[in-house]
């Protein structure tokens, strides 16, 4: 489904609206592109289910908002990788928001890497697919690893440690249950409530070698 003219003027409202609760300024051309990707989720989702049907409101907080909390810790020039990226949250809106981000997108169904491939050249944005289940293959060189939406995210948690570079930062967006299971891998964390959530978080996680030693 293409998103009407009024439903593209409400997702750009409610950023505007709603980016101050979120700690995040976007600009104007980021919002333009921000539109963009919006307009091609929309347009993909009933075929790939990319994302649960929402108001164009909901989706420029529960989605992009949330996704545009990790540029805060994200350093210049950092690079990240994102498992089961799907939809291309959280990172893409993180790559529209900051140019000098490297990222890569690692997604095993053949039909979401082709959108991913698409909503990056739609919006103008560069980073690596890789069509393949992230333990198939070694990590690429990063810094940070982020998670939003993987299945059986909790039961996954043991081989995300063991795959992620020694001493990057885990970036993952999660229910207060992930607390559990970090602490009985021994893993230090930050958990920060998302804004407008009671029960979602954005938890900081150090990878340590001692942690993946242990594993």
């Amino acid at each position: 489904m293409i998103p009407s003219k009024d439903q593209l003027n409400r997702f750009i409202e409610s950023l505007a609206q709603n980016a101050s609760n979120y700690q995040v300024k976007i600009d104007a051309d980021s919002v333009r592109r921000l539109g963009i990707y919006f307009s091609i989720v929309t347009r993909w989702n009933e075929r790939l289910h990319l994302v649960a049907p929402c108001s164009p409101e909901v989706f420029a907080t529960r989605h992009v908002l949330e996704s545009l909390l990790l540029i805060n810790h994200l350093p210049r020039g950092a690079t990240i990788a994102d498992l089961g990226s799907g939809a291309g949250l959280p990172l893409i809106p993180c790559l529209i928001a900051r140019a000098d981000l490297t990222g890569y997108l690692i997604e095993a169904s053949k039909k979401k890497a082709l959108f991913l491939n698409e909503a990056l050249k739609r919006t103008e944005s560069t980073a690596t697919v890789i069509n393949e289940r992230f333990q198939e293959r070694p990590a690429p060189p990063v810094g940070f690893v982020s998670c939003r939406a993987i299945e059986r995210f909790e039961s996954l948690l043991p081989a995300i440690v063991q795959w992620a570079p020694e001493r990057c930062q885990l970036l993952l967006f999660a229910g207060a249950g992930l607390q559990t299971s970090l602490a009985a891998l021994q893993i230090s964390y930050t958990a920060y409530l998302i804004p407008k959530s009671q029960k979602r978080y954005l938890y900081i996680a150090n990878n340590s070698p001692k942690t993946a030693n242990r594993l």
